[in-house]
């Protein structure tokens, strides 16, 4: 089902009913992972609701996208949770949720909070180059043409030069996913590292609700 355009919102799982209800305003590329720990979970009580995934590109779209859709749904939901992290919103997500009155994940971005908040700010890592199943998945979409890559391949070195290695933060475990990773990164000219975080801080904070 798909809420109408103005709020750009795609909704699935929609199986809640009755009292307690929370409604997940997601990016869209958190979608796959939420559904996944709904099902594990039997969190029926909760409906999903996502952005465009492409906003990932234009973290100014999403504070206007936010407030509109909060403002649009919290009559129909006992909860509403922003399943976004800060996302280069520059703590503008973190003070409309505050001033809105509903809670978010707490983090940067969801690569700090896949692997765990903690356990990124320990790593201090500002070197490398973060992909998720998400972004794995769909490199070409968010990374190799938004760049211009495709047409223009000289422009890599330029982008990229400052960065060592290309971390894949893999939330299940998929030969097929890492293949296509490594891929990545030799395409980045980057090092390859793998690491398996599961659903880290983002299955923590919807466990929380």
């Amino acid at each position: 089902m798909t809420i109408p355009d103005d709020t750009q919102l795609t909704e699935h799982g929609l199986n809640a009913n009755g009292s307690g209800r929370i409604l997940l305003l997601a990016c869209g590329a958190l979608a796959r992972e939420i559904l996944a720990l709904q099902k594990a979970n039997g969190w029926d009580h909760m409906v999903l609701a996502c952005l465009p995934a492409i906003y990932h590109n234009t973290p100014e779209k999403i504070v206007p996208a936010i407030r509109e859709a909060v403002a649009k749904h919290r009559d129909t939901y006992d909860e509403i949770f922003v399943v976004y992290a800060d996302c280069g919103t520059g703590g503008l997500l973190q003070a409309a949720c505050a001033e809105m009155g509903v809670k978010m994940v707490e983090g940067p971005h969801c690569y700090s909070f896949f692997e765990g908040n903690a356990a990124f700010d320990a790593r201090d890592e500002i070197t490398a180059f973060y992909l998720t199943d998400f972004l794995v998945r769909q490199f070409d979409a968010f990374v190799t043409k938004p760049l211009g890559l495709d047409r223009h391949p000289e422009l890599r070195d330029m982008y990229f030069e400052h960065y060592e290695k290309l971390v894949y933060q893999a939330q299940i475990k998929d030969p097929a996913l890492e293949a296509k990773a490594r891929d990545c990164a030799e395409t980045l000219g980057l090092a390859y590292e793998y690491r398996f975080t599961g659903y880290g801080d983002l299955e923590n904070a919807l466990k929380a609700l």
